[in-house]
């Protein structure tokens, strides 16, 4: 209702200009996406944002790069699809029965910060020891990982920024849609911290010019982004907003070349845990929080949308994408098997 008033109103800038952009550019690269977007900027606000599907919001951009070309630089595709990076290698694995003796990674590498930013939850560390750490996850049981991930955020070009305000089950849906799957959270982290097992994507010591980690936070109204898809909706996640286009910071990259890992906008995955709900957010978003590879937040249910959350997709290697025919009402869309 609030949107066919915008539009009627003459606020609109127009209709599937992104979208249209974002289509061309990834069929270059092999794959095709419908994002049917509305581009609107009604006065006051400091970006465009279109709306995608009628429900889920992007800050409008353009991507710099086809997949094709993005593959070709980067060098990191191996035996994946288009715009796919192939993270192969051993993930160091917690000790057994150790998530709740304080002997998992996470906390463990919590042992060897020599700097702290701030103790309490969410805690931050500027510094890890990293000699410390290596003798400390020398004789750690490893696991043989191979697996595909998207190298930037949905919709996964380069210059692009990330959709939002999706639920687990819609990310789902998405991946599903060009033949992939939702990351579960072991491939995730395994993907950021790669074989040393490095509390950032980039090493040992955080910093903020990398990714986008430790803007101010802003209090959020969350009446406001209800309906989603409303006006209010808008300009509250204007006012918030504070990310950046996918691949924008060069050195937010992790050992296997993914990007954008830690910080900028939080990443839906699936649980590996027995018997706890399948929502996982990885990665935390351009706000003061932990924003590390281990760290996970659990507490949310799988239809929870909020205004930093996105996610990426995976695949198997040396497999060709089928993409899943799925119905367009959420309401009535078949979950796929992996994400139930």
């Amino acid at each position: 209702m609030v949107l066919n008033v915008l539009l009627a109103s003459g606020l609109a800038l127009g209709l599937a200009s992104l979208g249209a952009v974002v289509t061309n550019f990834a069929r270059q690269g092999g794959v095709t996406m419908d994002l049917s977007s509305q581009t609107l900027k009604p006065s006051g606000l400091q970006r465009d944002w279109h709306l995608v599907r009628g429900k889920h919001w992007q800050v409008v951009s353009a991507p710099v790069e086809d997949m094709a070309t993005t593959d070709a630089l980067e060098g990191t595709r191996g035996t994946c699809a288009a715009g796919m990076v192939q993270v192969k290698g051993q993930m160091k694995l917690d000790p057994p029965n150790s998530l709740h003796d304080g002997r998992n990674i996470e906390e463990l590498q919590k042992t060897t910060c020599t700097k702290w930013i701030n103790r309490e939850y969410p805690e931050r560390c500027a510094q890890f020891d990293r000699d410390k750490w290596l003798a400390i996850s020398a004789e750690m049981p490893t696991k043989p990982m191979d697996v595909c991930m998207d190298r930037f955020e949905y919709p996964n070009l380069k210059g692009v920024n990330p959709m939002i305000m999706v639920s687990f089950y819609e990310a789902g849906d998405l991946c599903a849609e060009q033949g992939k799957r939702l990351c579960d959270e072991a491939e995730w982290t395994f993907a950021c911290e790669g074989e040393e097992a490095t509390p950032y994507p980039y090493g040992y010591t955080r910093d903020a010019t990398a990714c986008v980690v430790d803007q101010h936070w802003r209090a959020f109204n969350e009446q406001a982004m209800h309906p989603r898809e409303g006006h209010a909706a808008m300009v509250e996640m204007d006012r918030l907003w504070q990310g950046l286009p996918s691949g924008s910071q060069a050195r937010c990259r992790s050992p296997f070349g993914v990007y954008d890992m830690t910080g900028n906008v939080d990443e839906w995955t699936r649980s590996v845990r027995e018997g706890e709900r399948p929502s996982i957010l990885k990665g935390g978003y351009w706000g003061p929080v932990r924003t590390r590879c281990r760290p996970a937040t659990r507490s949310h249910d799988e239809n929870h949308v909020f205004y930093q959350q996105s996610f990426r997709c995976c695949s198997d290697p040396g497999k060709d994408l089928v993409p899943a025919k799925l119905t367009p009402d959420p309401a009535t869309a078949p979950i796929p098997r992996e994400v139930r």
